[in-house]
C-alpha cells in the first residue's frame, strides 16, 4: 500500500467532518475539545480563587444554581471536586489535546512534507477515543456524590472507597486511562509518520523544532502513559471489584505508596510531555519573528533529546516527604539538579536568538517572548524543590502550586496561544485581528505572571495547599489580603481570555482572507495554500535546506526579501528573478 498516495476528498458530511481521517481535520477537532476544557477547567479555577479570596461567602451569577444545597457557598467536598477536576482536566483534556492533539496532528505531516499521518484511520480513532473519555469527565459531575475529590494525583487511600465512596471518582480514573489509550494511539502514528513518510532531503538535522518537540513527546508518551494506564486499572480494580493493590492495614495487605511509585514514573515525563511542543513552537517562532537562524540548532535539538532521557529517572523528586531511603534521595536529587543543565541550553538559545534580531513583534511572538519569561522564573524557583532540605518545608504548599503552574501552564497557556495565532490562517483560511491578539497576548502575559507569583509568595509564608479555608488557622489569617489580590488578578486574567474567545469566532466566521504566507516563514506548510488541499503535496516536494534560513544576504540581493523557503536554492532564485531590481541589503521586504 502507498502511505503517500492521494485519496479522493469524502463526499458525505459525516466523513468529511466528523469522522474524517484527514489529519487537519482532526486537528480541528482535537483543538475545539481542547479549547472547550481549557473554557470548563478556567471556569473551575475561579471558583477556587473565589473560595481563597471570600471563603463562606456565596459565589456571585452560579452560587445558587452550582451549590444549592449548601446555601450557594462552596462546601469542603465541593471545593476538594472542584481543585480536583480542575488540574486533571487542565492536564489531560485542555493542554494535551492543544500542544499534542491539535497541533501534533496539523504540523508533522505538512512541515515534513507528508500527505498525512502514516495511519489515518488510527488518527481518528484516536480522537474519538479521547472524547470518549471527555464524556466520561463530564458525566462524572452528574453522578451521586460528585466527581472525584481525591486531588488530581488521586493517590490511595484517599482515591479508594475508604476515602473517596460513589461513582464519580470511578469514572475520572476510567476517563484517565481512556485518554491515556487515546495518547498511546496518537504517539504510535505521531513516530511512524516522522519515520517514514518525511519529504525527500528532509533529514532530520532539517526538522523543524517543532516537529523534533512532537516526535520526542510521542516517544515518552508511547514509554511512560501505559504505566498510568497500568495504575489506573489497579485502582479501578480496587475500587469496583475488591482487590487491594493500594489498600493496607487491616483493610488490605496492598502498599499505597507504589501508587505513588507507578503515578510519578509517568507524571514527571509527564512534565515534559507538556511543555517538550512548547519549547518546540517557541524556538521555531523565536527564529521566525527574530529573523535569525535559530541560534544552535543541533544543541537546542541534542538538549530536548537530554531532557526526554533524563525525565526518565527524576520522579523522585516528587516523593521525599515519604519517608524515601536518603541515599536514594540524594541520588533523584542530583539527577534533578543534571536535568536543568540542558534546560538552560535551551534557554540560553532562545536568548542567543533574539539577540540583536530584527524582532517583529506579531501576536504569536508576542505570547512566545511571554513563554520565555515565565518559563524562566518557573524554572529558577524550581531548584528550591528539587533540592531535599529546602523542599521539606515548601513540598505541601502554595510555592508548589505557583512554581507549577508557572513552568507548565502559564508556559503551555502561552505557548498554545503563540500556536493558534502563527497557525490559524493554514488551519482556516482567514487572519485573526492583531490588535485584538496582541492586547490579549500582553494582558495574559502581564496577568498571570503577577497571580501565580502571588501564589509562591503565599506558599514561601507557610500557605499549605489543598486546604478548603485556610484562614481557619491564625498563623495564616495575614495571608488573606495577599490571596484576595492574587485571586483579583485572577478574575481580570479570566476576563481577558474573552477577547481571545470573540476574537477566534468572530475570525473564523469573517476573518480576512489569509494569503498562503503571511508572516513570511520558509517552512513547508507556508508554500502551501490555506487552508491546504485534502492531500496537502503533489508533488511531494524536495527539501534542500533548514527551516530557519534568515538575515541570508544573497536572498536579499536575488530576491529582495530576508528568507528562503526549504525547498528554495538561490541558483534558481538568481535565474528566476534575472534583471529584477533588487532592495539594498539588510533592508525589509
Amino acid at each position: 500500500m502507498d502511505l503517500q498516495a492521494i485519496h479522493a476528498v469524502p463526499s458525505s458530511f459525516i466523513r468529511r467532518w466528523i469522522f474524517s481521517t484527514d489529519h487537519k481535520v482532526i486537528a480541528k477537532q482535537f483543538l475545539f475539545t481542547g479549547l472547550f476544557f481549557i473554557l470548563y477547567g478556567g471556569m473551575l479555577a475561579m471558583l477556587i480563587r473565589w473560595q481563597w479570596a471570600h471563603p463562606g461567602q456565596e459565589v456571585p451569577l452560579v452560587g445558587q444554581l452550582l451549590f444549592s444545597r449548601s446555601g450557594g457557598i462552596i462546601g469542603p467536598a465541593a471545593y476538594n471536586t472542584i481543585f480536583t477536576t480542575h488540574g486533571l482536566i487542565m492536564i489531560f483534556w485542555a493542554i494535551t489535546p492543544i500542544m499534542i492533539g491539535a497541533f501534533g496532528n496539523l504540523t508533522i505531516p505538512l512541515m515534513i512534507g507528508a500527505r498525512d499521518m502514516a495511519f489515518p484511520v488510527l488518527n481518528m480513532l484516536s480522537y474519538w477515543t479521547f472524547f470518549v473519555s471527555g464524556v466520561m469527565v463530564l458525566a462524572s459531575f452528574g453522578v451521586e456524590l460528585g466527581s472525584a475529590g481525591a486531588g488530581w494525583t488521586t493517590y490511595p487511600p484517599l482515591s479508594t472507597n475508604v476515602g473517596m465512596p460513589g461513582m464519580g471518582q470511578t469514572l475520572m480514573v476510567m476517563a484517565i486511562f481512556t485518554t491515556g489509550s487515546a495518547t498511546i494511539m496518537g504517539g504510535v502514528n505521531y513516530i511512524t509518520t516522522v519515520i517514514r513518510l518525511r519529504a525527500p532531503g528532509m533529514t532530520y538535522m532539517r526538522m523543524p523544532l517543532t516537529i523534533w518537540a512532537q516526535w520526542l513527546t510521542a516517544i515518552l508518551n508511547v514509554l511512560f502513559v501505559p504505566v498510568l494506564a497500568a495504575g489506573a486499572i489497579l485502582l479501578t480494580l480496587d475500587r469496583g471489584f475488591g482487590t487491594d493493590f493500594f489498600v493496607a492495614g487491616a483493610l488490605g495487605k496492598g502498599d499505597p505508596i507504589l501508587f505513588q511509585h507507578l503515578f510519578w514514573i509517568f507524571g514527571h515525563p509527564e512534565v515534559y510531555i507538556l511543555i517538550l511542543p512548547a519549547w518546540g513552537i517557541v524556538s521555531d517562532m523565536l527564529s521566525f519573528f527574530a529573523r535569525k537562524p535559530a541560534y544552535w540548532y543541533k544543541g537546542t535539538v541534542y538538549a530536548m533529546t537530554a531532557v526526554t532521557i533524563l525525565s526518565a529517572v527524576v520522579y523522585g523528586h516528587h516523593m521525599f516527604t515519604t519517608g524515601m531511603n536518603p541515599l536514594l534521595g540524594q541520588s533523584f536529587m542530583l539527577l534533578t539538579l543534571i536535568i536543568s543543565v540542558p534546560a538552560e541550553v535551551l534557554f540560553l538559545n532562545w536568548l542567543h536568538t533574539i539577540w540583536k534580531g530584527s524582532i517583529r513583534l506579531t501576536s504569536p511572538m508576542v505570547c512566545s517572548l511571554g513563554m520565555v519569561f515565565v518559563f524562566g522564573m518557573g524554572g529558577l524557583t524550581g531548584i528550591f524543590l528539587g533540592t531535599i532540605s529546602t523542599d521539606i518545608y515548601l513540598h505541601d504548599t502554595m510555592f508548589v502550586v505557583g512554581h507549577f503552574h508557572l513552568t507548565m501552564a502559564a508556559a503551555s497557556f502561552l505557548a498554545s496561544f503563540a500556536a493558534i495565532y502563527f497557525w490559524f490562517p493554514k488551519m482556516f483560511g482567514r487572519q485573526m485581528n492583531e490588535g485584538l491578539a496582541k492586547a490579549h497576548g500582553w494582558l495574559s502575559i502581564i496577568l498571570i505572571s503577577l497571580v501565580f507569583t502571588g501564589q509562591m509568595v503565599a506558599g514561601w509564608a507557610g500557605h499549605q495547599r489543598r486546604l478548603f479555608d485556610p484562614y481557619q488557622y491564625k498563623f495564616l489569617e495575614h495571608l488573606l489580603p495577599l490571596n484576595r489580590g492574587t485571586s483579583h488578578l485572577a478574575f481580570m486574567l479570566g476576563a481577558v481570555q474573552l477577547l481571545f474567545v470573540y476574537n477566534f469566532i468572530s475570525s473564523i466566521l469573517r476573518g480576512k482572507k489569509a494569503e498562503a504566507n503571511p508572516w513570511q516563514v520558509g517552512t513547508l506548510e507556508w508554500e502551501l495554500p490555506s487552508p491546504p488541499p485534502n492531500y496537502n503535496y503533489d508533488p511531494i516536494p524536495v527539501v534542500v535546506r533548514g527551516p530557519h534560513e534568515y538575515a541570508n544576504a544573497d536572498a536579499i540581493r536575488l530576491l529582495g526579501r530576508d528568507w528562503l523557503s526549504q525547498t528554495e536554492t538561490l541558483k534558481e532564485a538568481e535565474v528566476a528573478t534575472a534583471g529584477a531590481p533588487a532592495l539594498a541589503a539588510g533592508s525589509e521586504p
